[in-house]
């Protein structure tokens, strides 16, 4: 029994790197056994055991998947308590902005610090798309740069809390998006500060990299406040509509070991 354990350590290990995400769907008992140099009875109870304690659940017809570590309503519910308060309390995005603030910031620290080659390459890839998308409908390339980053950080509780709030953390992107990149001079600004942070990132330049991430969230925020102030009406994104179709390319960053 004493391989089964460490079996179940090692699974855990890749859940809580980032090399198996929230949501993804476990690999083949026998591309595991293959990976790991076990028999695929091995895999079987470790699996067992996983999902006994809620890190996996299988899914009918359709197999094992991680299970999202940290709880959340189901993406897309409007009952949700933070979707409906991103609805109907206009401060929520300043609320979220700020989270992203600190929170991706740090990451972006640690990323200069920690990202292996592989996490460079997809922090590039996905650096490539945001600069070739048109900006007026980029919101996902350009949440899906910052989540590169994220990722790169390898703190497993800072993936997964980010994961956890990933549809209200798309929505302040695209909140962005729609108010921001319209003015040609807020636009060019984001836009600089998108490259700033990626150079920071890929020389490995940590301090920098905090501080330029920081400050791009910063500027989101207070730009969004002067448009208000300004007594333009910030728009905000539709509720009607699930934001969390055609992720590919996230998944993809989400694949690394």
């Amino acid at each position: 029994m004493a391989i089964v354990q460490e079996i179940s350590f090692r699974l855990e290990q890749l859940i809580l790197d980032g090399g198996l995400a929230p949501e993804q769907k476990m690999p083949s008992e026998r591309q595991l056994a293959t990976r790991l140099g076990v028999s695929r009875s091995v895999i079987r109870e470790a699996l067992h055991e996983l999902q006994g304690r809620g890190v996996i659940e299988t899914r009918h017809g359709k197999g094992s998947f991680v299970s999202r570590i940290v709880s959340s309503h189901e993406e897309g519910d409007e009952e949700g308590p933070l979707l409906q308060m991103f609805a109907g309390h206009p401060r929520t995005l300043y609320d979220l902005l700020e989270v992203r603030e600190q929170l991706e910031g740090q990451a972006a620290f640690l990323a200069a610090t920690r990202a292996t080659p592989q996490d460079l390459h997809k922090i590039t890839k996905a650096f490539s798309i945001l600069d070739q998308t048109d900006p007026l409908s980029n919101a996902r390339p350009d949440h899906n740069f910052h989540q590169a980053i994220v990722e790169a950080s390898h703190n497993p509780v800072l993936v997964h809390v980010l994961n956890g709030l990933k549809n209200l953390m798309l929505m302040t992107v695209q909140a962005s998006v729609a108010n921001l990149n319209p003015r040609e001079s807020m636009r060019n600004k984001i836009t600089s500060q998108h490259r700033r942070i990626y150079q920071a990132v890929m020389a490995r330049k940590p301090e920098a990299a905090k501080r330029l991430a920081t400050a791009h969230v910063r500027f989101v925020s207070d730009s969004m406040r002067e448009i208000e102030r300004q007594g333009t009406k910030i728009i905000r994104v539709s509720m009607d509509q699930p934001l969390a179709e055609n992720d590919e390319t996230a998944a993809e960053s989400h694949s690394h070991a």
